[in-house]
């Protein structure tokens, strides 16, 4: 960065340095365009690619959890209150009171935590979505694959979770705009993201960089939302071409 916005050593200096804007900061207007297109790729970039990361890996992690655990909520009754009790329990925990519970019972600042967290907020709506997916299967259509013989296997993955793949995408969106917001405050706890511009302009009193990040945010949220829509159009054709014909 130029003068007043030298490029730190690491997230959390970056966050907290206790440096306001310059008179000739904020003679320039709300948004300094000079300073955003000579530091966007060194500042922004990497803080919304760094987003992009923690959001991706913490929703691959969740999801490799929640489906195992969805099917055998499906399978097995029992199981279904322990486990939206659990998860339920962790999805009611405020985002930042979950970031300092990790970092209390001996998670470094860093990562880890800020995945940790934001898998933990995203397994309710999986498991709930898996459960209510594959209970929308018609009861007729699996009675027809076992006289297809079909083994209870064979059914799950060619009937069951095919057919409940429109109500598992749902599930992604609300996850994947719930932990695109949640991973903003993750840079609290060093685990960089946007969140690094929007609270480092908030503590500086440089708007080019909050407004920046909260818009980057935002599209991003939107542009993953639009994503899943379209996976869920092309992944089960069926359910929209029933909805057409009605």
């Amino acid at each position: 960065m130029d003068s007043a916005d030298d490029p730190p050593t690491s997230t959390l200096a970056f966050l907290f340095q206790a440096e306001f804007a310059s008179e000739e900061q904020q003679q320039k207007g709300f948004i300094d365009w000079e300073w955003l297109g000579e530091n966007f790729t060194e500042d922004v970039v990497p803080a919304f690619l760094q987003h992009i990361y923690l959001c991706a890996v913490a929703l691959a992690i969740a999801l490799a959890i929640s489906l195992p655990l969805g099917i055998l909520a499906a399978r097995y009754r029992g199981l279904y209150g322990p486990f939206t009790a659990i998860t339920g329990f962790f999805y009611t925990i405020p985002s930042f009171a979950m970031f300092i519970f990790l970092l209390a019972i001996g998670f470094s600042v860093g990562v880890t935590p800020a995945i940790i967290a934001l898998v933990l907020y995203s397994l309710l709506i999986l498991i709930r979505n898996v459960v209510t997916g594959l209970d929308s299967v018609p009861p007729e259509t699996k009675d027809a694959a076992r006289g297809m013989g079909l083994t209870d296997r064979q059914i799950l993955w060619r009937v069951e979770l095919p057919l409940a793949l429109p109500v598992i995408v749902a599930g992604m969106r609300i996850a994947v705009v719930t932990v695109i917001g949640i991973a903003v405050i993750a840079s609290y706890i060093g685990g960089g993201g946007l969140g690094t511009l929007i609270f480092s302009g908030i503590t500086r009193n440089f708007p080019t960089l909050y407004v920046t990040g909260a818009v980057l945010a935002t599209l991003l949220a939107i542009s993953a939302d639009l994503l899943f829509v379209r996976t869920e159009r092309l992944l089960s054709p069926w359910a929209h071409r029933t909805r057409g014909a009605r």
